[in-house]
C-alpha cells in the first residue's frame, strides 16, 4: 500500500475519534441527492424509449408468449406456496383473536377479505420480484456486459423491443393470473386449518365467506397487480441493462433488482390503496 493510501486509510479510521468526519455528511448527502437525480432521469428516458418500442411494429409476439411461461407458469408453484402459507396463517392466528372477542362466525369473511383485499396481491408481487426480478435483471446484466445487446444493435434489433418490452409486458399480464392462484391457494387453505380446529364445510364456509364481497371488492386489488407488474418489470430490465463492471455488476443488478422493485412495489401499493378506496370506497 502506498504512503498516501496509508494516510488516507488512517484519516477514515481516526475520524469519529478526532470529529474529523462531522464535516464529512454534507458533500456525502450531496452526492448520494445528485446520484438519485441522475438515477431517476435514467429511469424517466428509459421509460419513454421503452414506451416507443412498445407501440412500433414488428411486435415480438413469440418472446412475449415465451417470457409468459417463463414469468407466469414457472413461478406459480412457489407463488401458490406463498399464499396457501398466508393463508394458514391467516386462519391460525386470526381464530385465536376471534374467539377473544366472542366473534368467531367472522373467522371465513376476515380470511376472504384478508387475502382477496390485500394479502393476495402484495405477497404476489413480492415473490414474483424475487424471482423474476432477479432473473430479469441477472439475464440482461449478463447479456449488456458479454455485449450481446450491442451486437443485437449491430444487427438491426432493437433491443428495448425485443428484451425489455417483452418482460415487462410479461410481467404485467401475468401477475393478475398469479394472484389469482395466490388468493385461490390461501382461501382454501384457510378453511383446511380452519376445518382441523373446528369442522366446517367447504361450501358453509364459502357462503360466509362471501357473503358480503361485493366485485368493488375483488376487481380493483386484483388489477392493481397489473401496476406491480410493470414496476417489477422496468426496474429489473432497467437495472441489467445499465450493467458495467462484468461478473460483479451482473451480481449487484440482480441484487438491486430485487430491492428496488420490492421496494417500489410497497410504495405503489400504498398510493393504490388510498386511490382505490377514494374511487370505489
Amino acid at each position: 500500500m502506498s504512503y498516501l493510501g496509508i494516510v488516507a486509510l488512517a484519516a477514515v479510521v481516526s475520524g469519529p475519534m478526532t470529529g474529523e468526519r462531522s464535516r464529512n455528511p454534507v458533500p456525502f448527502t450531496r452526492n448520494l441527492l445528485v446520484s438519485a437525480f441522475e438515477w431517476f432521469g435514467e429511469l424517466g428516458l428509459f421509460c419513454a424509449r421503452l414506451f416507443r418500442a412498445a407501440l412500433a411494429p414488428p411486435y415480438q409476439f413469440a418472446e412475449l408468449m415465451r417470457q409468459c411461461d417463463e414469468i407466469g407458469s414457472k413461478s406459480l408453484p412457489l407463488v401458490a406456496l406463498a399464499g396457501a402459507a398466508t393463508g394458514v396463517v391467516l386462519s391460525l392466528q386470526t381464530r385465536e383473536s376471534l374467539i377473544r372477542f366472542g366473534a368467531r362466525s367472522f373467522l371465513p369473511a376476515v380470511i376472504v377479505f384478508s387475502i382477496i383485499k390485500e394479502s393476495g396481491p402484495i405477497i404476489t408481487a413480492l415473490v414474483v420480484s424475487g424471482r423474476a426480478g432477479a432473473g430479469i435483471g441477472a439475464e440482461l446484466g449478463s447479456m449488456k456486459v458479454t455485449e450481446q445487446i450491442d451486437a443485437m444493435e449491430a444487427s438491426a434489433v432493437d433491443p428495448f423491443q425485443y428484451l425489455a418490452v417483452t418482460r415487462v409486458l410479461a410481467c404485467a399480464l401475468m401477475l393478475p393470473l398469479l394472484t389469482l392462484a395466490a388468493s385461490f391457494c390461501g382461501i382454501f387453505m384457510g378453511w383446511v386449518a380452519s376445518t382441523l380446529a373446528e369442522p366446517i364445510s367447504l361450501r358453509l364456509f364459502l357462503e360466509n365467506g362471501f357473503k358480503n364481497a361485493l366485485f368493488s371488492d375483488f376487481i380493483p386489488p386484483t388489477l392493481k397487480t397489473t401496476v406491480f407488474g410493470l414496476i417489477i418489470g422496468v426496474i429489473a430490465c432497467f437495472q441489467g441493462m445499465r450493467t458495467k463492471g462484468g461478473t460483479e455488476g451482473v451480481g449487484r443488478s440482480a441484487t438491486s433488482s430485487v430491492v428496488l422493485s420490492s421496494l417500489f412495489v410497497i410504495l405503489a401499493d400504498v398510493v393504490l390503496v388510498r386511490l382505490i378506496l377514494t374511487l370505489w370506497g
